[in-house]
């Protein structure tokens, strides 16, 4: 059901007085938990997915997409599902890869366009990295984070992202180490659980050390789904549930980040990323190409991916760069996937009138969980998608940054966000994890190990909310539990 049907009564003008009126009564917060909210079923609007819930749920286009429109998005999948090859090769729309890379695929990070997980033992990390940066070492550097020109500052040898692979006749740059300890956390009725505490080190450097102030910050991949429906919310939405000064004293600060927006040629609300580091699909997938892959396309045109000055072999080595536009990915490349990636369809949720379900619905809007993950959205009538354009969505998440508290903390500033905060992540799809991923590990860098553990670990602005959990009854927690494996 699309917003058009949900919030209008008659003709109004895009934006006028009496559309934002409908439109902030159909987003008012629910007070009844007696039953399910008119088309709460449908998380993604009219672009909902009804499917089998089976491994590729999160692979289906938006299901209000015109049937001439679906040959693009098989398109587009075929290139997020590209495996790269190095140059120069005979294939030669699929060479370029690295020479230093994390995965030879988009798909090899976001497994059938899921979440992504830690590395089994002995094996090599492929959807959980490192991102790298060094505090500004000169008023040069200072200028270009204080004008948002740049987020930050890499490594002056290993860039911004550890790549622990590489192709043939290239070393890769080392091995992220991860240990963990056990923090025991006892709940009020007495059930005690052990939460992981990671740390992070590097081992096996090809290229020399690293910086002595080098900031190491750990990233899994994150679901693919309903991002194009995020980047159609009103930007005056978002920005109108930030309260940087906690001005209404309810413990909760969100802000925005405000990023470099390569196309608009300044900064603009960053929406993408876990610390809303960046402001479009389009830009969120050119990084993840040259960062990831090595693979340079029009917005980022480094054919060298993440090498810098000092990897002089990774430099020098052959691109694949096409001949007449002079990037490895071509504009019309870039096009297909980035529609492929905003059309990736929320799945219905399921169970929406089971009494437990609803109750732990209400348990979720008692424990203040809904002050940083808000539950609804009507997304922009001039959307330039017109999947995404005018719809009741239901991501849950407002898209700001917040302060998790020290023991989420990466302490690695990124444009405005500094080295606490993380943007609320979107709740939509998260009780089909397993069914797509094979696991249920949650968190910036998969340390929970299921939704209860992610929750525990919650700190800061989020601290109060976490502690009405731990107060809950077993009976109230696994209602709501339930509740979020209904999304």
């Amino acid at each position: 059901m699309n917003a058009a049907d949900a919030a209008s009564t008659g003709p109004a003008s895009t934006g006028s007085k009496a559309e934002k009126a409908r439109i902030a009564a159909v987003t008012k917060p629910a007070s009844d938990f007696s039953e399910a909210e008119k088309f709460e079923q449908n998380q993604g609007g009219a672009a909902t997915v009804y499917k089998p819930l089976n491994t590729s749920i999160f692979s289906h286009p938006s299901g209000n997409m015109a049937f001439e429109k679906q040959l693009d998005f098989k398109v587009g999948d075929g290139i997020f599902r590209k495996i790269w090859v190095s140059a120069p090769s005979s294939t030669e729309s699929s060479d370029g890869l690295g020479p230093l890379f994390n995965s030879r695929s988009c798909q090899g990070c976001h497994l059938k366009d899921g979440r992504g997980g830690p590395p089994a033992a002995g094996e090599q990390a492929v959807s959980l990295f490192l991102r790298l940066s060094i505090p500004p070492q000169d008023e040069a550097q200072r200028t270009l984070l204080a004008k948002g020109d740049a987020a930050l500052i890499g490594d002056p040898t290993y860039g911004t992202q550890l790549q622990n692979f590489a192709i043939q006749g290239h070393q890769p740059e080392g091995e992220m180490v991860v240990e963990y300890e056990d923090v025991p956390v006892t709940l009020a009725d007495g059930e005690v659980v052990n939460l992981r505490k990671p740390t992070y080190s590097v081992a096996n450097l090809k290229y020399g050390p690293m910086h002595p102030e080098i900031m190491l910050s750990p990233r899994v991949a994150s679901p693919m789904i309903g991002l194009g429906l995020l980047e159609a919310i009103p930007e005056e939405d978002i920005l109108a549930w930030a309260d940087p000064d906690d001005k209404d004293g309810d413990g909760i600060s969100g802000r925005p980040n405000r990023v470099w927006d390569s196309v608009k040629g300044g900064l603009s609300l960053g929406r993408f990323g876990w610390k809303a580091g960046q402001p479009t699909v389009h830009q969120q997938s050119a990084n993840a190409f040259v960062g990831d892959i090595g693979i340079s396309t029009p917005l980022v045109p480094a054919s060298s991916g993440d090498c810098t000055p000092a990897q002089k072999a990774c430099r020098e080595a052959p691109t694949g760069d096409d001949a007449l536009e002079g990037t490895e990915v071509t504009k019309q490349m870039m096009d297909l996937v980035t529609f492929y990636a905003r059309n990736l369809g929320v799945p219905a949720r399921r169970d929406v009138d089971d009494p437990k379900v609803l109750r732990g619905k209400q348990m979720f809007y008692e424990s203040g969980c809904t002050a940083c993950h808000r539950p609804k959205f009507v997304t922009a009538r001039d959307f330039d998608g017109e999947e995404q354009a005018f719809q009741l969505i239901w991501p849950y998440t407002d898209l700001l940054l917040h302060d998790m508290g020290d023991g989420l903390a990466d302490n690695r500033p990124e444009a405005q966000a500094d080295g606490q905060e993380w943007r609320t992540p979107p709740l939509w799809g998260i009780g089909l994890t397993e069914t797509v991923s094979g696991h249920t590990y949650f968190l910036h860098d998969a340390r929970a190990r299921n939704l209860l553990e992610a929750i525990l670990w919650h700190g800061g602005e989020a601290e109060a909310a976490k502690q009405k959990v731990v107060e809950m009854s077993k009976a109230d927690r696994e209602a709501l539990l339930a509740f979020l494996n209904s999304l």
